[in-house]
């Protein structure tokens, strides 16, 4: 099982971006460009369809050892055998979220300042999201934080940094420049041509950095 620290590259398969039918395909190709993390993020699904999806992933990133995270749901972590729970910062409390998915479980959350990824080491979480670096859709309403505290993030920090939020390969060396260590990749890869390659080469650029 890939450990956090050691990963570099995080996947979302994004069901406002992926068709419910191509989800088992997707995720097929993003564990063959060797992403090291892999959330089900599935936004106003209702819980059966984020059950059924979760449950689906399970199985396919259990057989390559890549941890598995559900977004928003740790009763569903839980139920799957998921690795763990990303929470944001307007739902529940890392402490909550561990509470539903165990206490061995994995809880990642959201930040979108320096403030809030202090605040969220401090509660107790595994890792953070920070960001949203660049404008995009996927975070509409958050204004972008640029790559100004990129390196002040891991000088504040101590648990694993995924900057994430507009980061594609044409803009990757910036961040890479800026101090990130490891990045979450959403639309730039769900709507590659070749979604294995483009993870490939994003996973070469992060380990050489």
């Amino acid at each position: 099982m890939t450990s956090l620290m050691n990963a570099r590259l995080y996947a979302i398969v994004d069901l406002n971006y992926v068709a419910d039918s191509n989800v088992s395909s997707v995720t097929a190709k993003l564990l063959d460009g060797g992403v090291d993390v892999l959330q089900l993020r599935a936004k106003n699904r209702p819980l059966p369809d984020v059950r059924r999806f979760a449950s689906e992933l399970r199985a396919q990133t259990a057989e390559r050892g890549v941890p598995l995270i559900v977004n928003d749901h740790p009763e569903v972590a839980h139920d799957i055998g998921a690795d763990g729970v990303h929470v944001g910062q307007d739902d529940m409390s890392v402490a909550e979220a561990r509470a539903e998915i165990g206490a061995d479980a994995v809880v990642g959350k959201s930040t979108h300042s320096i403030a809030q990824a202090i605040a969220a080491a401090s509660e107790g979480a595994d890792y953070i999201g920070f960001g949203p670096l660049f404008a995009t859709p996927t975070k509409p309403d958050y204004t972008p934080i640029g790559l100004d505290r990129i390196a002040e993030a891991h000088q504040r920090v101590s648990i694993p940094i995924f900057c994430i939020g507009g980061i594609k390969l044409d803009n990757l060396a910036q961040v890479i420049a800026a101090g990130a260590r490891r990045t979450v990749i959403v639309s730039g890869l769900l709507n590659a041509a070749d979604v294995a390659e483009y993870a490939r080469r994003a996973k070469e650029m992060l380990c050489q950095s």
